[in-house]
C-alpha cells in the first residue's frame, strides 16, 4: 500500500483499490482520532464528571453506485466506534461540509471522487466545524488504518452508534446558500450543468429559487453516468446548450459539485481564473475582500495577477491543491481563493469549495451590474499556456538536476516579464508537470518542449 491520503482524501478504484474493508478501517480509525480532537488538532481528552455525550458523524456520497457499498462500510465502522451516523443522502460536498458545521458533528465523511470517471470513488473527511484535515491529522488516522483495529476496545449494549436518515438538512444547506446571495438573479437564464451528480437535485432549485430561469442538463443520474460526457471536465456539451437557448450563462459543476467552471452567451469557456478574478473585484467593490487580497495557486495564469495588479489587488500564491488555498486563507483570515480548475472558497460563507455558491457569486455579479459574463472576464487577458507531463524514473532527482535548473534559467531569461515557466514534480505519479505561458502559444510551446526534452533526459 502507498500513501492513502493523496491531495483529497482517499481515492481509487471502488471495490478494487477502494475496498469496503479499508472504507470500513478508514471510518473507524477517523472516528477514534477525530472525536478526540478540535478542528486544530488539540486534543480534548481529559477529566470529565459524568458520562461521555453521544458523538455524532455525518455521511454523505455523490451519485455513484459504489457509493451505497461504502455507505455502508463507512456507517457500520463510525457505529462500530460507538459514534452515532445521520446519513445525508446524495448532495455536495461543500453541503456536507456546512451540514457538518451546522449540526456541531465531530466528524463528516463524504463518498465522492469529484471529477474522476464513474468506477472511481473516494473518502473525503472533514473535522469538526466542517474544516478539512491537516496533513497531521491524515498522518495518524492513516497510521491507525495501517496498525489495524484488532486491539480496540469496542463498545457493546447501548454505547454502540445508532443510524439515523437527515430528511431536512439539503434543505438547509439550499437556505444557507441563498442567504449568502448579494444580489437576485432576476432576469438571468441559465443553463445549468449538473454532471449526473450530486448537484442534480439541488443546483436548479437554488438557482431557480434565485430568480433565474433555469435549463438544466447532466441531471438524471443513475449510478453510473457521473460525469459521463457532462460536468466541467466535458464543456462542450454545456457551449452547445447555451447557445442552443440563448442564455446569458452556463455553469457546469463536476461530481460532487465542489467546483464551478462557466459559459458565456457565446458558447465560450470562463475558466476558474476569471471566475476568481470577477468575484476578487466584486468583494473588493462591496469593501469584503479582507486586505485587498485574493489566494491562488501556482497554476493561475499570469494574465490573472497581472489583472489583480491592475485592480489593486494583491495575489498569495501557493502550491496546487484547494487544502493549500485553505489553509492559506486561515492563517491570515482572508475571504476569497481558489483555483484555475474551478475550486472558489469564498471563506465568510464555506469552509470548503463551493461550486453551487460559486455559480450563483457569479450570476449575481452579471446581474447587478448588467455586464455579460464575456465583459466580465475580458479584465483577465490570458496568456498562451500549455502544460506537459513528462515520465521521469524518479521526479525528486529531476528538481535537483544542474542541467534542469540551467534550462530553466535560460528559459526565464528568453521569457523575462512577459512569460513564466514552472516544474512540479506529481505528488501521485513518476511525472514533472512542465508549464510554461509566453506572449504566443507558438512560443510556448517551444521553450515547454526544449525543457521537457531536458527533463526526461535527466
Amino acid at each position: 500500500m502507498g500513501r492513502l491520503f493523496g491531495t483529497d482524501g482517499v481515492r481509487g478504484l471502488a471495490n478494487g483499490d477502494l475496498t469496503p474493508e479499508l472504507a470500513l478501517s478508514v471510518a473507524v480509525a477517523a472516528a477514534e482520532v477525530l472525536t478526540d480532537v478540535d478542528s486544530a488538532g488539540a486534543s480534548n481528552s481529559g477529566p470529565s464528571a459524568g458520562p461521555a455525550p453521544r458523538r455524532l458523524a455525518l455521511v454523505g456520497s455523490d451519485s455513484r453506485a459504489s457509493g451505497e457499498m461504502l455507505e455502508a462500510a463507512v456507517v457500520a465502522g463510525l457505529t462500530s466506534a460507538g459514534v452515532d451516523v445521520l446519513r445525508c443522502g446524495v448532495l455536495p460536498t461543500p453541503g456536507l461540509a456546512f451540514l457538518t458545521a451546522d449540526s456541531g458533528a465531530e466528524l463528516s465523511v463524504m463518498l465522492s471522487a469529484s471529477h474522476n470517471p464513474m468506477p472511481d470513488n473516494g473518502i473525503k473527511l472533514f473535522a469538526r466545524g466542517g474544516h478539512k484535515l491537516s496533513d497531521e491529522l491524515e498522518e495518524i488516522i492513516e497510521a491507525r488504518v495501517r496498525r489495524g483495529t484488532t486491539d480496540r476496545v469496542r463498545p457493546v449494549g447501548a454505547d454502540v452508534g445508532r443510524v439515523h436518515d437527515d430528511v431536512l438538512g439539503a434543505a438547509r444547506y439550499r437556505e444557507h446558500l441563498l442567504s449568502a446571495l448579494p444580489h437576485r438573479l432576476d432576469g438571468l437564464t441559465l443553463v445549468v450543468d449538473c454532471a449526473n451528480g450530486a448537484a442534480s437535485a439541488h443546483a436548479p432549485r437554488v438557482y431557480t429559487d434565485a430568480g433565474a430561469t433555469v435549463h438544466t442538463i447532466g441531471d438524471a443520474p443513475d449510478g453510473l453516468n457521473i460525469n459521463d460526457g457532462y460536468g466541467s471536465t466535458h464543456l462542450e456539451t454545456l457551449q452547445q446548450a447555451v447557445v442552443e437557448f440563448g442564455a446569458d450563462l452556463g455553469i457546469a459543476h463536476d461530481g460532487d459539485a465542489d467546483r464551478c467552471l462557466a459559459v458565456d452567451a457565446d458558447g465560450q469557456i470562463v475558466d476558474g481564473d476569471e471566475i476568481l478574478a470577477i468575484c476578487a473585484i466584486a468583494l473588493q467593490e462591496a469593501g469584503r475582500l479582507t486586505e485587498d487580497t485574493v489566494v491562488a495557486t501556482v497554476m493561475s495564469n499570469l494574465g490573472f495577477s497581472k489583472a489583480m495588479a491592475a485592480a489593486g489587488i494583491s495575489v498569495l500564491t501557493t502550491d496546487v491543491g484547494d487544502r493549500y488555498v485553505l489553509d492559506a486563507l486561515r492563517a491570515r483570515n482572508l475571504s476569497l481563493g481558489g483555483e484555475q480548475s474551478g475550486h472558489l472558497i469564498f471563506s465568510e460563507h464555506a469552509t470548503t469549495g463551493d461550486g453551487l455558491l460559486t455559480g450563483l457569486m457569479l450570476a449575481a455579479r452579471m446581474a447587478a451590474t448588467r455586464w455579460s459574463a464575456a465583459e466580465l472576464a475580458s479584465v483577465v487577458t490570458r496568456l498562451p499556456q500549455i502544460l506537459l507531463n513528462v515520465a521521469v524514473s524518479d521526479r525528486s532527482a529531476v528538481t535537483e538536476s544542474d542541467a534542469v535548473t540551467d534550462a530553466v534559467r535560460v528559459a526565464e531569461d528568453e521569457l523575462g516579464d512577459a512569460g513564466r515557466v514552472l516544474l512540479r514534480p506529481s505528488g501521485t505519479e513518476q511525472l514533472v508537470r512542465v508549464m510554461v505561458e509566453a506572449p504566443t502559444q507558438e512560443q510556448a510551446d517551444s521553450v515547454a518542449q526544449r525543457l521537457a526534452a531536458v527533463v526526461a533526459a535527466s
